[in-house]
């Protein structure tokens, strides 16, 4: 397919989704959402990709929300934030999370307002050192959204969380890291090196076992111990009947590297 506001490609296992509006920093219009949905689409099933990286086109990650794009409506009147948040955001960041397969968000630069959240929304996040987060939506009398009033407080607890949200500050990529926010935060020019080999090697990974443990630490949010130990249960029976816990268990017994289909 042609895209106008993103670029995406499928290799050797590894779907590259690249937001291309660097002259706004990468900030979401109505085209792009558009765009990224139906890319999303193409590998949801988790039969064309075993992984998925993220990442911007020039110096920005993601500015968030286009303010140009639907910032008044025609009269002067304000949009319906929620309606745009119901459209487009909301799938987005479900979408992600849902995916049978890991994640991988490289922030290159700042990632602001929603774009720092859909960032979070990625399974593993690296940042380049120069990248910074800001939830930037207390500057316009807004509350965090993409999921960043859930995110937040989880990932950094809940005065960190209330800092970061009531102020609208830049974190650093390594005080994100140092914090938990992200999983790392290397040089710059680094990132690209680190987030390839990250992406090689989830490709090659058990892709259905990183697809439940995914989702099984996800959901214990919800889940007393008890019921998450159910859970646990019910996974390893499923993963134990597949062609990867077979082929893991050969390599293991031959001592030599498993070749996993992601089956």
């Amino acid at each position: 397919m042609t895209y106008q506001h993103i670029l995406f490609d499928v290799a050797d296992g590894i779907a590259r989704l690249t937001l291309n509006r660097p002259d706004r920093l990468n900030s979401f219009n109505t085209v792009m959402h558009a765009e990224v949905r139906g890319a999303l689409a193409t590998i949801a099933d988790g039969s064309k990709a075993r992984v998925l990286v993220i990442t911007g086109a020039g110096r920005g990650f993601c500015a968030g929300q286009d303010l140009g794009d639907r910032a008044v409506a025609p009269g002067g009147t304000a949009v319906d934030l929620g309606e745009s948040i119901e459209k487009y955001y909301k799938p987005l960041i479900v979408t992600l999370r849902n995916l049978p397969l890991p994640v991988i968000a490289a922030v290159n630069g700042v990632a602001a307002g929603a774009g720092a959240n859909i960032a979070l929304a990625c399974d593993l996040v690296i940042a380049a050192r120069s990248a910074s987060f800001v939830q930037a939506f207390s500057k316009l009398g807004l509350v965090p959204d993409s999921g960043g009033t859930w995110f937040l407080p989880r990932l950094v607890g809940t005065a960190r969380a209330m800092g970061l949200a009531f102020l609208g500050e830049k974190l650093s990529a390594e005080q994100a890291a140092q914090w938990g926010l992200i999983w790392r935060s290397v040089e710059d020019t680094e990132l690209a090196a680190a987030v390839d080999a990250l992406a090689r090697q989830l490709a090659a990974a058990p892709t259905r076992g990183i697809a439940r443990t995914k989702q099984a630490l996800y959901e214990s949010w919800g889940r007393t111990l008890e019921q998450q130990l159910d859970t646990e249960r019910d996974y390893q029976r499923e993963l134990g009947r597949t062609a990867d816990y077979a082929e893991g268990v050969a390599a293991f017994t031959e001592k030599r590297s498993p070749n996993f289909t992601g089956r």
